[in-house]
């Protein structure tokens, strides 16, 4: 007795157009997600009228000798501290928050800098501190 083999049909799934398809979708979705862009919400945004750069009140500058300058005036390492607190407070008279501004050479120790910028903060005024 002989038996045919049986062939048996496959199935096949045409896919050839899936590609084109999926490359379309792709490209489309790109496209949308860069243009929407949830997060954008329109906000009046105020606009001052003045000029709001901080008001240079105290000047303290340290030069690459370490030597020390409260405005123009040479002043003493040991006296810095009493003449800077002195000044803060002669300003505090007549404005709410003055502001020290610090120029340091970039020579100078950097202690120092953070020993001006703390002893402003404990009277009371803003610092702005400027190395070169």
């Amino acid at each position: 007795m002989k038996f045919r083999k049986k062939h048996k049909q496959e199935s096949e799934v045409f896919t050839d157009s899936l590609n084109d398809i999926l490359f379309i979708l792709l490209m489309f979705f790109l496209i949308v997600a860069t243009l929407a862009n949830p997060n954008v919400i329109r906000v009046g945004v105020p606009r001052g009228t003045k000029d709001t750069k901080a008001k240079q009140n105290i000047m303290i500058s340290i030069d690459n000798k370490q030597q020390f300058y409260l405005g123009s005036t040479k002043i003493d390492v040991s006296m810095i501290d009493t003449a800077l607190v002195r000044e803060i407070n002669k300003f505090k008279a007549t404005v709410d928050t003055p502001t020290v501004v610090i120029n340091a050479d970039t020579a100078s120790f950097y202690g120092e800098v953070f020993r001006i910028m703390r002893l402003s903060k404990k009277s009371g005024a803003k610092v702005v501190a400027n190395v070169k």
